[in-house]
């Protein structure tokens, strides 16, 4: 098969995740995935960890960026530890969650959300948390695994000029890629 030929059937298969034209059996994957994403998310705000992992699966390939910035953690990153340090973070909480949009294709789900919680987090007292929240599930042999989760606690909107300053700020020096991306070399 021609390398064009190889583009064109990839360009129409995902035709169905571009329109918003999802097949009824892979629409019924969003709420299924935004019932999922609640339940979990309600355990990991009363500090549950084991409950949070019971009910939700990352993919090996998990990507994680965090409401709070930073360098962007990878499944590969993420321990026994990790889990345990994340379930005594949150504490004594609760979650509503607003379904925004949601995109579904054969073996792929993202979900536009809003979280919003009242916890304690880290050595945050109680307080109403709102979340702008993108996550996205794929397919693969567990069944429907968490493959992203970004947050950003930008739900009431912010000034030119504060973003400004937060863009500004000192990034730190970016990881190196995954082993499963390769660098495209130039010339290529």
């Amino acid at each position: 098969m021609s390398q064009f030929r190889c583009h064109i059937l990839a360009a129409a298969a995902s035709l169905p995740l571009l329109t918003g034209a999802a097949a009824p059996a892979e629409e019924a994957a969003i709420p299924e995935l935004f019932e999922l994403s609640r339940a979990s998310n309600a355990a990991l705000m009363q500090g549950e960890i084991d409950k949070y992992q019971s009910l939700l699966t990352l993919s090996d390939d998990f990507l994680l960026m965090s409401p709070f910035g930073g360098t962007p953690t990878h499944a590969r990153d993420i321990t026994p530890e990790t889990m345990a340090r994340m379930g005594r973070f949150f504490r004594n909480g609760d979650l509503r969650l607003e379904l925004v949009n949601g995109w579904a294709s054969k073996d792929m789900v993202a979900l536009a959300l809003i979280e919003r919680s009242h916890v304690a987090v880290g050595d945050v007292p109680e307080q109403e948390w709102a979340l702008r929240v993108t996550l996205v599930y794929k397919r693969d042999a567990k069944g429907w695994t968490l493959a992203h989760r970004h947050a950003d606690p930008l739900v009431g909107g912010i000034a030119m000029k504060e973003a400004a300053e937060l863009a500004a700020r000192p990034a730190p020096t970016p990881a190196a890629p995954p082993p499963a991306v390769q660098q495209a070399k130039p010339g290529q």
